[in-house]
């Protein structure tokens, strides 16, 4: 298996500036990044995951992930759901003031006494569902915990709960995209798995693409009646980063 990196939890955060609570949950995202978790959390680039950040969104599909948004709208949980999968946890500043009967936010660049209370609220809230979530276990090839039945059920989630793209925060994961059988699939790890299977003296033949096909559909997907076409081609890619040789 290769040595992906350690899991962590993604923070997605509301990208709008319109609205105080914008601010808010980007303030707080901040402050569980770099004072409550930091060790254990990365950012992920909610403009750069929207464009098609491949590294981004295997993050997403890959590890849990914690969509916090301003208002009613949730674009960073919808984003996340719609294109990689569903958020572990869904936080809403709204919804938080309410709950706990914080004054309402004003300020958009400078916040209000509220609206900075309204950020550490978030910020604690967050760093305890980031708790949660990594005492739990996670199946990286479903993006979902190993219960999903007591996942569903725990109060965090409130609501609907050779390429490598990564944002400068470094949460995305190695992806290539390879053509198989008339398609372009990306397929999560692999510059990863021919890394290792490099190292480890794997010459490119016809056993190695069996092995290779094994090592990949431990993190992806692969359909039925689509074994043969699949070997083929991740031994011609192979073939051709193993040719190339380490990277100097």
């Amino acid at each position: 298996m290769v040595d992906l990196p350690k899991r962590k939890v993604g923070i997605v955060s509301c990208s709008g500036e319109e609205l105080p609570e914008g601010t808010i949950t980007r303030l707080a995202a901040l402050k569980v990044l770099e004072q409550l978790r930091p060790a254990e959390t990365v950012t992920i680039c909610l403009p750069l995951f929207l464009a098609g950040g491949q590294g981004d969104r295997a993050f997403a599909r890959f590890y849990p992930t914690i969509a916090v948004d301003g208002c009613e709208l949730r674009c960073a949980s919808r984003a996340t759901e719609r294109y990689s999968s569903k958020p572990a946890a869904s936080l809403m500043v709204r919804d938080l003031i309410a709950q706990n009967g914080l004054g309402q936010p004003e300020g958009r660049r400078r916040l209000n006494p509220a609206g900075l209370q309204a950020v550490d609220m978030t910020a604690d809230r967050m760093a305890v569902v980031v708790d949660k979530l990594l005492s739990k276990g996670w199946d990286r090839r479903a993006g979902a915990p190993l219960d999903a039945q007591a996942a569903s059920a725990s109060p965090e989630s409130e609501e609907e709960t050779d390429k490598v793209a990564t944002c400068s925060c470094g949460s995305g994961i190695p992806v290539q995209e390879v053509r198989i059988d008339g398609h372009d699939i990306t397929l999560i790890a692999l510059p990863l798995i021919f890394q290792q299977f490099r190292e480890g003296g794997k010459l490119p033949s016809s056993a190695t693409a069996g092995e290779l096909l094994e090592a990949v559909r431990i993190y992806n997907p692969v359909p039925d009646g689509k074994d043969d076409p699949y070997r083929a081609a991740l031994l011609v890619e192979y073939a051709a980063y193993f040719r190339k040789g380490p990277a100097r």
